[in-house]
């Protein structure tokens, strides 16, 4: 076990970020009005699109004194041999120690799934009156489910963070539609001269980091393709049973990538509209990336066109609204259908004006759904005033 003095330099080293945060962008999400002893703030995301960042940036969001806040990286490799529940209760003991006279101390667990077992332990701490504050942050969406949900249950408010809004990229420096879609909102990558070798790379670690542990696969190349597959058909329907054939895979390992990779924020799934529950589960699913570049650097040149890229768009922003999005497909398509309580709102998205088809498909749909709200139409024109977040 790591001494205080050690798990502290380490922990120093990751709090120096405090120093100039200037330069970032602010990010558009709902945070609590205030910071909880009893209440751990848990900030969920893909790998690289900003957490760690926005920890930082809470010093400022929260007016914390800085030298009271202590950071920690669990994928620092020095801790590596360390991940366990007692790495915690040191950190959390050298750091009071460090401040006998301080009352309230603030402990951000930066990549914290890493650590097993931390759930119970952060239950105790919570239920402990001690002052002490959390932050959290994951790479997987599962970190908040299942087990972890049990032992927070009311000790937890969840923040999901995304890759750049165009609003957010926008709030950086001034981009067009087309280059964001092009470019994506990954921080890094979109201002670099190397971004889509960067972003190739954060692919590549997704998948094994954050997917192939995670489902026990032996190698990573059936993973990728997995993942790969489910970019190339982005705003289709897909079966399971087709990957599976595809890929060389059984149905229910198929499955298991696809979760995987969906707890990994590679994807999100888009179920077809139905109020029938039954109806809906019987219908395969839509998949669109978190990312349009992430996309685009993992496709065929002939399927990362920009319309595509507008389509999957769509779905982010509307995703991060509604959190649910569903499609609706009879003889016609409708691409997105979202639910406000009983009211329900069909979306159309197309790179210019609405056609014929567009529109036989809506009377389709009201057909079906006779007291759904007037359709929206998404253009490249209209894609700012109507979705920007």
């Amino acid at each position: 076990m790591l001494e205080h003095d050690q798990i502290l330099d380490i922990s120093d080293l990751w709090s120096q970020r405090n120093e100039d945060l200037s330069g970032f962008v602010q990010r558009r999400v709902t945070l609590p009005k205030e910071l909880q002893s009893n209440v751990c703030l848990a900030i969920q995301g893909v790998r690289r699109c900003g957490k760690s960042t926005l920890m930082h940036q809470l010093i400022q969001q929260y007016r914390l004194e800085p030298n009271r806040c202590a950071f920690l990286n669990f994928e620092d490799p020095r801790l590596v041999n360390h991940l366990n529940t007692e790495l915690l209760t040191s950190f959390v003991d050298a750091f009071r120690a460090r401040h006998r006279r301080v009352k309230r101390l603030y402990f951000f667990l930066d990549e914290i799934q890493l650590v097993p077992q931390w759930e119970k332990w952060m239950r105790m701490q919570l239920d402990t009156p001690n002052d002490n504050y959390f932050i959290v942050t994951g790479s997987n969406a599962s970190m908040l489910s299942g087990e972890l949900s049990s032992a927070l249950t009311g000790r937890h408010l969840k923040v999901e963070l995304m890759p750049f809004s165009f609003a957010e990229a926008n709030d950086r420096q001034s981009t067009s539609l087309e280059d964001y879609l092009r470019f994506g909102g990954f921080p890094d990558p979109s201002v670099s001269p190397d971004g889509d070798l960067l972003l190739q790379q954060y692919f590549l670690d997704i998948v094994e980091r954050d997917v192939r542990e995670r489902v026990g696969a032996t190698s990573a190349i059936a993973v990728r393709q997995v993942a790969q597959m489910v970019y190339e058909s982005a705003g289709s329907e897909l079966s399971l049973r087709r990957i599976a054939g595809a890929v060389g895979l059984a149905v229910e390992t198929a499955q298991s990538y696809v979760e995987g990779c969906k707890s990994a924020y590679l994807f999100f799934e888009c179920p077809y509209f139905a109020f029938n529950e039954r109806k809906r589960a019987s219908r395969n699913k839509k998949y669109y990336p978190v990312d349009t570049a992430l996309r685009r650097v993992n496709v065929t040149p002939t399927g990362a066109d920009l319309g595509k890229a507008l389509e999957c768009a769509v779905f982010l922003a509307l995703r991060q609204r509604h959190n649910e999005v569903y499609y609706w497909r009879g003889k016609g398509e409708v691409d997105f259908v979202v639910r406000e309580g009983n009211r329900v709102f069909p979306f159309q998205v197309t790179w210019h004006e609405p056609t014929e088809r567009h529109h036989d498909a809506l009377d389709e749909f009201y057909e079906a759904f006779p007291t759904s709200e007037e359709a929206t139409f998404v253009t490249v024109d209209t894609f700012n005033e109507i979705l920007n977040l």
